[in-house]
């Protein structure tokens, strides 16, 4: 039996520049499921995207996932892709057997937690203030290569990882300092600067973009309390959920995250086309 791509609609050009086409799995002319394939819209056209692959439940355990990925990414590097990546949720066990039996690798991870309604306290000693516009701007340049060089580090070309860190914070901070349901907080202990807080307050829930203790004060403790006047933040602006994104590999806050009762998800997993 033959597993193939059959186009059920024209290549689709978005208004951001993302190109996708949707397909059917057939076997032998007989639909057996969909692919979704596009483009990154966070990192530029030269990273395929399955958004969606779904073989129907009558199909499934007969290898037909495994051909329809594989003829995605044949797809993909017809594009010119040079990457090609795909979301699994938490609880979806097949499908990340079947990333992971083709070779994609881990990259991150999307990880949530339900708040209570009492903010945690800080350990003695500690306490928040705002970031000051001096050091917001000392923050951004700092930020900026630091994100940069993480996504160099993961495989994207130096001028497209510096082109999506301008980006990525011209979206999320049109108004810097000022913009909207954005805070940002420098957290002190003792009267010492230790590290710093930015955190984004959407609709339902907030997101941890930046928690970082300062390379100083590390080792310490001062990164779990960063977290905690993270929820405390969430809470007292009403946030049931706060969310985070975590890279495969970043083993120590792994555990923190994990500790204080975070829990995945959705993994993101990744693959070169060569």
């Amino acid at each position: 039996m033959t597993t193939t791509l059959r186009p059920t609609e024209p290549l689709q050009h978005a208004a951001d520049g993302t190109r996708s086409r949707r397909y059917q799995v057939c076997v032998n002319s007989r639909p057996v499921g969909a692919v979704h394939l596009g483009t990154s819209r966070s990192l530029g056209d030269s990273v395929a995207v399955i958004h969606r692959l779904r073989i129907d439940e009558p199909d499934r355990r007969r290898g037909r996932g495994t051909v329809a990925a594989l003829a995605a990414e044949e797809i993909a590097r017809g594009w010119g892709c040079r990457q090609i990546e795909v979301g699994v949720a938490a609880d979806a066990e097949a499908g990340t057997r079947l990333a992971q039996a083709l070779g994609y690798v881990l990259r991150n991870r999307g990880m949530t937690k339900q708040l209570g309604a009492t903010p945690p306290a800080l350990p003695a000693g500690s306490r928040a203030r705002p970031m000051t516009p001096d050091e917001f701007d000392a923050w951004k340049a700092y930020e900026s290569e630091q994100y940069a060089r993480t996504w160099m580090e993961r495989g994207l070309p130096e001028a497209e990882a510096r082109a999506k860190a301008r980006r990525d914070h011209e979206v999320l901070l049109p108004q810097g300092l000022a913009t909207e349901n954005t805070l940002f907080n420098v957290l002190e202990h003792e009267g010492t600067r230790v590290g710093i807080l930015w955190l984004a307050l959407h609709e339902d829930r907030a997101f941890v973009f930046d928690v970082e203790a300062d390379e100083a004060h590390r080792g310490r403790g001062h990164g779990r309390t960063l977290m905690l006047l993270a929820e405390g933040r969430a809470i007292g602006a009403g946030r049931p959920l706060i969310g985070l994104n975590v890279f495969a590999g970043n083993t120590a806050a792994e555990r923190l995250y994990e500790s204080l009762g975070y829990r995945t998800t959705r993994s993101l997993f990744c693959k070169p086309l060569l």
